[in-house]
C-alpha cells in the first residue's frame, strides 16, 4: 500500500520525467514503480521500458532533485529527461556492439590457443598458452563484462538481485579460478569458457537492444510538425517574427499561403482553405474564414490568414495528441515479455543451486578447490544464454523474413503481440485507400479542353487540382498558354486563355448543378460564359484491399474501419470492402474506442498512417503503418509495410503466429537443457570448460531452431 495518501483537497500534482538506463527486465520495472509509489509525496510512477524512462506524478512541493534521489535510493541511476528523445537505446546499442566485437575477437584467439592445449601440449608449452590466454582474457573480461558487472553491482549495492548477479559471479569466478590455475601451474584453465560466455550473453542483449533502438523518438517526431515561429502583428500594425516559445494567447499572427499554423486560434481576417489531416486524417481541404478555428500544425493552402492566438505550447491540440501518445506508450511498456516472466526466479534459483553444490561437496569431503570448480560449473551451465536468445533470435530471423516480403518490424516484441491480436482496426485514407485522389472513370473533357484544364490545374495548390494535373500530364497533354490568371481563395482559379475566361474550382462557383456520386470529391471546369463540367475524384482503394481483408477474417480477426472522413465517404469504402466502419472520428475518439475494446478484453491491431492516428497506433495492443505514413505514424507504429499492397498485413500476422510457436519451442529446449545439464554439473561430472561448451551448444540449438523462420513470411 502506498505510504502516502494525499488529502482529498490536494492540489494537482506536478510531473517529472527521468531517463533510467539501468532497467533490464520486468523485475526492474516492478521495483521502480512499486518503490516510487511507496515514497511520501509521490502520487504515481509509470515506466516506459522501451525508452528507458519513468514518468512520476508528485506533489508540487516535492523538488525534482528529491524525486531523482528517490529513484537512486531504489538502486537506479537517473537523469532528468530533456524533452527530446535522448537516443539512450542507440547509445547502448553502440556500447554493446563494441563489447561484442571485443569478446568475439578474443574468444576466437583464445580458442585457437586452447586447441593446442586440448591436443596434448605439456610443460612449458602448456603454461605459455595459458599465460597468453590470460593476457587476452583478463582485459577482455574487464571491458566486455562491464554491462553485466555494473548492473550486478548496482543491484547488490541496494540489497537486491537480478539476472546479471549470477552471470557476473560466474564470469568472475571462472576467470579468477583460471588465473589461479595458471599461476600455480595447474593443468586446466577456463579462460575460453569465460570469454565465450560473455560473447553469447552480449549477443542476446544486443539483439534485444537493437529492437528497442528502433522505437525511439515518437513524441519528438510529432512536435516537429509545428513551425519554429510565426509573424506577429503588433498593435501599431508592424510585424516581427517570433519563435514559438515567445508566442502568447491574444497575439495576432499572419499565416501565409503554404505555411503551417504555429498555434491554436481563430481567424480574424482572410479566406482560405486548410489541410487539417493532422486532426481528421483526410487530405480534403476545408474552407476557413473569419470566426473559424485553426489548429497548430495545420497547413494554410491558398491565401494569407490573420489569426488571433487562443492556445500555445502545451495547450494546443497537437500537444494534446503528443501527450496521448506518450501515455499510450507507457501503458504499452507495462507489457512483460515471456522471457522476463520466465527469468524472474532465475537468479535466486541459480544462487541456491551453486551454493548447495559448493556446500554439499565440502561436506562430502572434497577440498575447497574442487567444490568451487563445481559451483562455477553450475553457474556457467545454468547461464541464461539459451533462455535469453529464445525470443530475440527468433524475432531477428522472422524480421529478416518479413523484410523480404516488404514488412519492416521496428520492435521485436510486436511480433509477440501481433500473434495474439483478435480484432483489426483500419484507418481509411492512406491505409485502406492509397491516399491520392484519382478521377472517377474517364474525365469528361474533350481533347481541345484538356490543355486549358491543365493550365489552370497547374496554377492551383488544391489537392484535386494537383490530381487533375497529374492525370492530364500522364496522358501527355501539354498546357495551354495563359494570358492572365487570378486565384479566388476558397473558390478556385480563373484564367484568360485566347481571350476567353475559364474557371477551375468549386462546382457551385461555376454554376454546376450536377451532383457528385456518394463518397467522392468534385471540382468543376468550364468557361465563365458557358457550361461547366463536373470532375469527380475519389481516393482509390489499395488494389488487394478486399483480398487482404478476407484473409484477415480467415485468421480469426474481425476487421473494422475508423475514419475522420464524412459518413458518405466512409459508406462508399465499407460497402466496397464489406466491413463495418465509423465516420467523423477525432484522434481522441479513436483512442477512446480502442481503450473501450481493450477494456472489454480485446487485443487490438491498429493499422493507420496519419498524424491523427499517432495516439491510436501507440495505444493499440500492436500497430502497423504503411511506409507512406507521416513521420509520426511511422514512428508510433510497431511495424511498417511497403508498397501499395495491403497483403503484407495478413502476411505479418501469419509470420508472427509462427514466430511465437518457435519461441515456445525454444523455451522448451532451454528448459530441457537445464533439466539434463544441471544435475550433471552438481554431480561434478562437468568442468567449467565443458559447462561453457554445453551452454554454447544449447544456444546454438535454439538459434538453429529459430532459423526455420527464414520462410515464415509466406
Amino acid at each position: 500500500m502506498n505510504a502516502f495518501t494525499p488529502p482529498a483537497a490536494a492540489q494537482p500534482g506536478a510531473t517529472s520525467l527521468f531517463t533510467v538506463p539501468g532497467m533490464h527486465c520486468a523485475a526492474c520495472i516492478a521495483r521502480i514503480e512499486n518503490g516510487l509509489r511507496a515514497t511520501p509525496g509521490i502520487l504515481d510512477a509509470r515506466v516506459n521500458f522501451t525508452a528507458k524512462r519513468v514518468r512520476i506524478e508528485h506533489l508540487p512541493e516535492l523538488d525534482p532533485a528529491a524525486v531523482r534521489a528517490a529513484i537512486e535510493r531504489i538502486g537506479f541511476a537517473a537523469e532528468p529527461f530533456a524533452g527530446e528523445a535522448d537516443g539512450a537505446a542507440k547509445r547502448e546499442t553502440r556500447t554493446l556492439a563494441t563489447a561484442l566485437a571485443v569478446a568475439g575477437f578474443a574468444a576466437m584467439n583464445i580458442m585457437l590457443l586452447s586447441v593446442s592445449v586440448w591436443s596434448g601440449a605439456e610443460g612449458a608449452t602448456r603454461q605459455l598458452f595459458h599465460w597468453l590466454s590470460a593476457l587476452i582474457a583478463l582485459p577482455t573480461v574487464a571491458y566486455a563484462g562491464r554491462p553485466f558487472f555494473r548492473s550486478a553491482w548496482n543491484a547488490l549495492r541496494y540489497g537486491r538481485t537480478n539476472m546479471d548477479v549470477p552471470i557476473s559471479i560466474g564470469v568472475i569466478l571462472a576467470t579468477g579460478m583460471s588465473l589461479f590455475e595458471t599461476i600455480t601451474h595447474g593443468r586446466h584453465a577456463y579462460f575460453d569458457g569465460a570469454v565465450m560466455l560473455l560473447f553469447f550473453l552480449l549477443a542476446g542483449r544486443l539483439l534485444d537492444c537493437v529492437m528497442r533502438a528502433r522505437a525511439e523518438d515518437g513524441v519528438a517526431a510529432l512536435m516537429r510538425r509545428t513551425p519554429a515561429g510565426a509573424l506577429v502583428i503588433g498593435a501599431d500594425g508592424t510585424s516581427a517574427w517570433r519563435a514559438t516559445e515567445e508566442l502568447a494567447p491574444g497575439m495576432r499572427i499572419l499565416i501565409a499561403a503554404g505555411e503551417r499554423v504555429a498555434a491554436d486560434g481563430v481567424v480574424e481576417a482572410g479566406t482560405s482553405s486548410l489541410d487539417r489531416s493532422l486532426i481528421t486524417g483526410e487530405s480534403a481541404p476545408q474552407a476557413a474564414g473569419a470566426g473559424d478555428k485553426v489548429l497548430a500544425g495545420t497547413i494554410n493552402l491558398e491565401a494569407p490568414l490573420t489569426v488571433r492566438i487562443r492556445a500555445v505550447g502545451d495547450g494546443t491540440v497537437i500537444a494534446d495528441i503528443a501527450r496521448a501518445m506518450e501515455a499510450a506508450a507507457q501503458g504499452k511498456s507495462r507489457y512483460v515479455r515471456v522471457a522476463d516472466r520466465a527469468a524472474r526466479l532465475y537468479a535466486p534459483a541459480v544462487h541456491t543451486l551453486a551454493a548447495a553444490s559448493f556446500a554439499g561437496w565440502l561436506i562430502a569431503g572434497a577440498g575447497w578447490h574442487q567444490a568451487l570448480l563445481i559451483a562455477v560449473a553450475v553457474l556457467i551451465i545454468t547461464c541464461p544464454c539459451a533462455l535469453g536468445l529464445a525470443v530475440p533470435v527468433a524475432q531477428v530471423v522472422a524480421v529478416g523474413a518479413l523484410m523480404r516480403r516488404n514488412v519492416l518490424v521496428k520492435d521485436g516484441s510486436a511480433l509477440e503481440r501481433l500473434a495474439g491480436a483478435d480484432i483489426a482496426l483500419f484507418d481509411k485514407t492512406g491505409t485502406l485507400t492509397l491516399g491520392r485522389p484519382a478521377p472517377v472513370g474517364a474525365l469528361k473533357l474533350t481533347e481541345s479542353s484538356k490543355p486549358l484544364a491543365l493550365a489552370l490545374a497547374r496554377a492551383s495548390r488544391h489537392p484535386l487540382s494537383r490530381a487533375l494535373a497529374s492525370t492530364l500530364e500522364s496522358e501527355g497533354v501539354r498546357a495551354a498558354e495563359i494570358e492572365a490568371i487570378a486565384e479566388h481563395p476558397g473558390l478556385g482559379v480563373e484564367a484568360t486563355i485566347a481571350g476567353r475566361r475559364w474557371r477551375l474550382g468549386r462546382p457551385d462557383w461555376l454554376g454546376c448543378t450536377e451532383a457528385a456520386p456518394d463518397g467522392t470529391l468534385a471540382t468543376a471546369f468550364g468557361p465563365v460564359d458557358g457550361t461547366a463540367i463536373l470532375l469527380p475524384f475519389a481516393d482509390a482503394l489499395r488494389p488487394d484491399a478486399d483480398l487482404a481483408l478476407r484473409r484477415i477474417e480467415r485468421q480469426a480477426l474481425a476487421p473494422m474501419m475508423l475514419s475522420g472522413d464524412t459518413p458518405a465517404a466512409v459508406r462508399a469504402v465499407t460497402h466496397a470492402l464489406r466491413i463495418a466502419g465509423k465516420a467523423g472520428l477525432t484522434p481522441k475518439d479513436k483512442l477512446a474506442y480502442i481503450d473501450h475494446l481493450q477494456w472489454q478484453g480485446h487485443r487490438v491491431l491498429m493499422v493507420g498512417d496519419g498524424l491523427n492516428d499517432g495516439p491510436a497506433l501507440k495505444a493499440a495492443y500492436v500497430s502497423i503503418a504503411p511506409s507512406s505514413a507521416t513521420d509520426v505514424g511511422r514512428t508510433a507504429a510497431d511495424l511498417l509495410f511497403l508498397g501499395e499492397a495491403l497483403m503484407p498485413v495478413p502476411i505479418a500476422i501469419a509470420a508472427a503466429r509462427r514466430t511465437m510457436r518457435v519461441v515456445r519451442q525454444n523455451f522448451a529446449l532451454a528448459i530441457g537443457y537445464n533439466i539434463l545439464a544441471v544435475p550433471l554439473a552438481m554431480a561434478g561430472k562437468v568442468t567449467p570448460l565443458i559447462a561453457a561448451l554445453a551452454m554454447s551448444g544449447s544456444s546454438l540449438i535454439v538459434v538453429a531452431n529459430a532459423l526455420r523462420l527464414r520462410n515464415a513470411a509466406r
